[in-house]
């Protein structure tokens, strides 16, 4: 979605320009994707069904005025420890598993029955960082995905918590609803949490804070109020809310972040009511391949470079060659996928190497011209191509 951003005024106030801004994205949004956090979904004895009612029950409406929708939800856990009478929550990475497992089913069967009440069918989509780091799995998830919605469904997606080890986490549903936005090439993603939005300061400590209703850039500021913005959250946080919002920006899809426990928050929200956050999207934002390498979770390996090779690649648009690294770590072969660092270790980027990285060890800092006598052949002048890459969101704000 492209938007042309009205200009604030010099005591940065919002005007009607941007009020009327963000009801023409609400308004026009028909592919929306919806993260309900365990703040929203779960109580101290399990699944909050009164939530999941309301829910489905404003997802039923919306309908009718032709939208689609996703559901990233939260809860497998919580319901496992309601079936199991469990007083605290597991700790261990194998308890966390058995539970999510036996939870899973309960959480997909309340979001079933509450859609049956309106006829609509529900589908669980349960997925791991390497579905996604995979090109293949990732575009069969996403046909998955659209051929469900021509069919009228609604798919309720989470992280498969049985199988999940840390080398394939999404890290918290927070991460993996900005993917599947970007997956589906979703309108809107909204996430409800217990937190009203993004706050100056932290609302519980200082009653008067004050929301920050709208956000172009994710800078040093945004993240400081992201740190002082607490909620009682699952995995994630207001900081990882914020890691999800830069990679929607990045992608061209504008997301909410709004208080999930507020009744009636979606049908108020699409009805044009000034609630939450909106983080706008970039005018230049990514589609495609680059969109897929802007969402991977776990690269196969590093590459570091010079400032040189960095100044290149970020503002003038170059490919990587090989004089400009510095340093290669991992395993990795011809074709996968691999994140580039600044020498301090900032994320510049992931792309899709031309060499294995035993080969990278040997021509780092060489021209490309001394390629094919150090290996005994050259597949190309650039170790990666700049049609293979893209910028890490970090860097694009900057």
């Amino acid at each position: 979605m492209k938007v042309a951003l009205p200009v604030k005024n010099k005591d940065n106030e919002v005007n009607q320009e941007w009020i009327s801004l963000r009801r023409k994205i609400v308004s026009e949004a028909r592919r929306i994707v919806i993260k309900l956090g365990s703040a929203i979904l779960t109580r101290e004895d399990g699944l909050n069904l009164v939530a999941i009612a309301r829910t489905c029950d404003q997802i039923a409406r919306l309908r009718e005025e032709g939208r689609e929708f996703i559901l990233v939800s939260s809860g497998a856990i919580s319901a496992g420890m309601r079936k199991l009478s469990m007083a605290r929550r597991p700790r261990s990475i194998t308890e966390k598993q058995a539970v999510a497992a036996i939870g899973q089913s309960s959480l997909i069967q309340a979001w079933e029955d509450q859609f049956d009440i309106y006829r609509i069918k529900a589908a669980q989509i349960l997925l791991t960082g390497d579905d996604l780091n995979n090109r293949r799995r990732y575009l069969n998830a996403r046909n998955t995905l659209n051929k469900l919605l021509s069919w009228g469904v609604v798919p309720v997606v989470n992280e498969n918590d049985t199988v999940v080890v840390e080398e394939i986490k999404f890290g918290d549903n927070d991460n993996l609803s900005a993917l599947i936005a970007g997956m589906v090439n979703a309108d809107l993603l909204i996430n409800l949490t217990d937190i009203e939005g993004l706050y100056e300061k932290d609302p519980h400590e200082d009653p008067n804070a004050c929301l920050l209703p709208f956000v172009t850039k994710i800078d040093s500021r945004i993240k400081r109020c992201a740190s002082k913005t607490c909620g009682l959250l699952g995995t994630g946080g207001m900081l990882s809310k914020i890691q999800a919002a830069q990679k929607c920006m990045a992608m061209g899809i504008p997301m909410i972040i709004a208080g999930g426990e507020l009744r009636d928050i979606l049908t108020n929200i699409f009805a044009g009511e000034q609630i939450g956050t909106i983080f706008l999207p970039q005018e230049t934002h990514y589609h495609g391949k680059k969109q897929w390498l802007l969402q991977l979770s776990n690269p196969k390996g590093r590459i570091f470079l010079d400032d040189g090779a960095v100044v290149a690649i970020v503002e003038r648009g170059k490919s990587l060659l090989p004089i400009g690294i510095t340093k290669v770590e991992g395993s990795f072969g011809v074709g996968d996928p691999v994140e580039c660092l600044s020498l301090d270790g900032k994320s510049v980027g992931t792309g899709l190497v031309n060499y294995r990285a035993s080969e990278i060890e040997k021509i780092t800092g060489k021209k490309s011209t001394e390629i094919e006598k150090i290996l005994g052949f050259k597949y190309s002048d650039e170790v990666l191509h700049r049609d293979n890459f893209a910028l890490s969101p970090e860097i694009m704000d900057l």
